[in-house]
């Protein structure tokens, strides 16, 4: 008996040693594929980040898998401290772990033991038979599953036959081990309790081993980059600067999978391929090729076939690791990043909503991945769709998207019923009206213009436009892929700001508003940023605007991508529409940080979309499910394709479109309803 316990112990420890060997060598080389990436400034992010680490606050979102995942998650921590526990039985029997209150830690170990097998059982019960569209399905999406499972039967196995070995009783404080055990304490002898408890044993330790040299190597890695990317997560996304300067750049934006920040790269290993992304991802919600969480999977096999060829350092690989790096170098070292593993339809599809990125549980970013990778086609290699080129080039030649004549944008004044003072008429202002392209030049556009105006004359509000000397605000040169020219316009932009003294703007467009407030503080602008829809909000309080007339309509509002998720703007809108007499507000089923984008942002507002069915009619059907009479929204891209959508349906003469200030003017009976 003392050789067979030398030999136990030995081999115990040899195999545990073999496996953090590996377990080390596995992750280091993926830490080094990471350090391929360029290097950036971390920012680091504890104060508010326990509670998605720990309160899985983004996971809970889904009410169903949310709890599944909270028990696991906790089920495994618990399940950890019972293996070491009985490691220890196995090595050094008739002792346990020296905790306090030992009777009490079995019983939740027990009942932990129960709760993750039926959490692991509904895990099963939605992958293989709801068949839940955006779970992958397969031996190899199951495996974790089998793992689960297995360690968990191994636990209440041992613990029942260590009752046998070592003739303990049957108590209340272990019920799952104590009623398996009841059925062999009465004729097995110890000896052969032994030897069932210790095939337990060495099943949960080779299961326990096999786990942890599989984690690194799959999905599950996330167990241990998710929290690491969570705290490294950016507090706002951004885009990051393109220094058209340096003289030894040879390519802009990413090409090479190399080209890519190192935080961008964690990101792939912290992906966990729940699908949450691709579900609520509007692209691939209308038949798109592009599904965020492909993109991101395809990254991260690429990173790791081509870190392993340019490190030299592919570890020794254990038999059941279904996609080693000499395989996948094999198949993917050649491959170019984009063209083989993301093609150019999957990058045109986004529109850069950022709703992928809030389902996202472990704080994953893909838009800037997918802006990076239009930025080398664009400006590397001069690929680009012909519509997308068409704007691009009207915005440079007159600062517009349909090449209208720069000279035309301050038109609208002229049509105006209000008057609008220029910055030279009024020098003295205190907020700048930043009109945008939209609101100078689209006819429906131009209606609301007009309508805002108005309100802000009615509530004496000092205010001056640019006119014609207005640019571009950059948004869609920015997200098409275009950095040199969003350059171009912002910097434009800023002079005027400068020269005309600029403290406070307010603009009705929220791709403008966003970048004013975060991007064009990168180029040294620094002043106030107000969407339209906060102004009249804080007026509405101020009682300086007074909504009065009846407007007995159904409406129903939609977020704006860059108002809501972009800057969390979700209150104002609706509070204006709360203070106007009559009117219902009713909610989509997707509404706020959840609600689906129209299908313009990312420069889409200027593309034939040519797969699967319009953005903007699959949002303009998900509001007429709550049959509303009014859609109203606060952006001018948004208002238009919503349009466009009610018009498709063929309900434009039941159901109207308005933007919030439109809404506002009638109420304050500044307008007449329009029809």
């Amino acid at each position: 008996m003392q050789s067979l316990y030398w030999i136990n112990l030995g081999l115990f420890v040899l195999l545990t040693a073999a496996s953090l060997f590996l377990f080390g060598r596995i992750v280091h080389a993926r830490y080094r594929y990471v350090l391929l990436g360029k290097k950036v400034e971390w920012e680091w992010n504890f104060a508010d980040s326990w509670g998605y680490i720990f309160g899985q606050k983004k996971l809970l979102k889904d009410k169903k898998s949310g709890w599944m995942h909270v028990i696991m998650f906790y089920g495994f921590i618990l399940i950890q401290f019972g293996a070491i526990d009985l490691f220890i039985k196995g090595l050094f029997p008739g002792h346990h772990l020296p905790i306090p209150f030992y009777p009490a830690f079995q019983w939740l170990e027990e009942v932990t033991v129960l709760l993750v097998f039926l959490a692991t059982g509904y895990a099963y019960y939605r992958r293989y038979v709801e068949k839940l569209s955006r779970l992958k399905r397969g031996f190899r999406s199951g495996l974790v599953i089998i793992f689960l499972t297995s360690l968990l039967f191994s636990i209440i196995w041992s613990a029942a036959f260590e009752k046998v070995w070592l003739e303990e009783s049957l108590t209340w404080t272990t019920p799952l081990s104590s009623a398996i055990a009841f059925f062999f304490v009465s004729w097995m002898s110890p000896a052969v309790g032994a030897v069932f408890f210790y095939i337990g044993w060495w099943m949960h330790a080779l299961i326990l081993f096999s786990f942890l040299l599989y984690v690194p190597q799959s999905k599950h890695f996330h167990l241990l980059v998710a929290p690491l990317n969570i705290f490294l997560r950016r507090k706002r996304a951004q885009l990051s600067l393109i220094d058209f300067e340096d003289e030894s750049a040879e390519t802009f934006g990413a090409g090479k999978i190399e080209d890519f920040a190192q935080k961008q790269l964690i990101d792939l290993y912290a992906c966990v391929e729940c699908g949450r992304c691709t579900s609520v991802c509007p692209a691939s919600g209308t038949g798109k090729m592009l599904s965020p969480m492909d993109l991101i999977v395809k990254m991260r096999n690429h990173l790791t076939a081509k870190g392993a060829a340019i490190t030299s350092s592919t570890p020794w690989m254990p038999s059941f690791a279904f996609a080693t790096e000499a395989a996948a170098t094999n198949q993917s070292t050649e491959q170019s990043l984009i063209g083989d593993v993301i093609t150019p339809q999957e990058l045109w599809a986004c529109t850069t909503c950022r709703n992928c990125e809030d389902a996202c549980p472990v704080m994953n970013e893909h838009v800037d991945k997918i802006i990076d990778m239009r930025r080398y086609l664009v400006l590397t290699e001069g690929s680009i769709r012909p519509e997308a080129s068409r704007t691009l080039n009207n915005i440079e030649r007159q600062g517009n998207p349909w090449g209208l004549s720069k000279k035309e944008r301050a038109n609208w004044i002229e049509e105006s019923k209000v008057p609008v003072p220029t910055v030279k008429e009024n020098p003295t202002f205190d907020y700048l009206f930043f009109v945008g392209s939209m609101g100078s030049y689209d006819l429906r556009t131009k209606r609301v213009t007009e309508a805002f105006v108005k309100l802000l004359t009615h509530a004496g509000i000092s205010f001056a436009i640019l006119g014609n000397q207005e640019k571009n605000s950059g948004d869609t040169p920015r997200r098409l892929g275009n950095e040199f020219l969003f350059q171009q316009q912002a910097e434009a932009n800023i002079a005027k700001f400068n020269k005309h003294g600029v403290k406070k703007i307010i603009t009705m467009d929220p791709h403008a508003f966003n970048l004013f407030k975060h991007e064009y503080r990168d180029l040294g602008w620094d002043g106030e940023v107000i969407h339209h829809t906060q102004l009249l909000a804080q007026l509405v309080k101020d009682k300086k605007i007074v909504p009065s007339k009846t407007i007995n309509e159904r409406i129903t509002y939609h977020d704006s991508c860059y108002l809501g998720r972009y800057n969390d703007e979700y209150e104002a809108p609706r509070y204006i529409l709360r203070q106007i007499p009559g009117v219902e507000l009713v909610e989509m089923t997707r509404n706020r940080e959840n609600a689906m984008c129209c299908g313009a942002g990312g420069g889409m507002m200027w593309l034939e979309e040519t797969e699967g069915k319009r953005v903007n009619l699959a949002r303009t059907e998900q509001a007429l499910e709550v049959s509303p009479t009014v859609i109203s929204s606060a952006c001018p891209y948004c208002l238009t394709m919503l349009s466009d959508g009610t018009k498709a349906k063929e309900v434009e003469d039941q159901v109207q479109t308005y933007d919030i200030a439109e809404l506002l003017a009638q109420s304050v009976e500044l307008e007449e309803h329009i029809s």
